[in-house]
């Protein structure tokens, strides 16, 4: 199974790396994209991990950062529709496909 991103949790990933690369270092924003990876391939790999927040979809928390993944499952893999920062108000990805 793979993962794949929606354009809208492309952005807020690219979003994050570049916050803690200005705000912090390159390094914390080479961390931070590692455990965005070693979050999204346990995903992919046994789907019903996250704790479900609706019938279809999932939360998954980053350990060392605060973010957690949205993400459902379907027939082509784990689609991950929102990385979101524990700060933004509750579900406000949930209108996203």
């Amino acid at each position: 199974m793979s993962y794949f991103l929606s354009p809208e949790a492309e952005e807020e990933l690219a979003e994050a790396v570049a916050f803690y690369a200005e705000q912090a270092s390159t390094s914390v924003a080479t961390a931070f994209l590692a455990e965005f990876t070693r979050a999204a391939h346990p995903t992919e790999a046994n789907p019903g991990l996250g704790t479900r927040t609706s019938r279809d979809r999932r939360l998954f928390p980053l350990h060392r950062f605060p973010y957690s993944l949205v993400y459902r499952a379907d027939n082509d893999g784990v689609r991950i529709g929102a990385v979101a920062h524990h700060s933004r108000p509750p579900r406000y990805w949930r209108t996203r496909k």
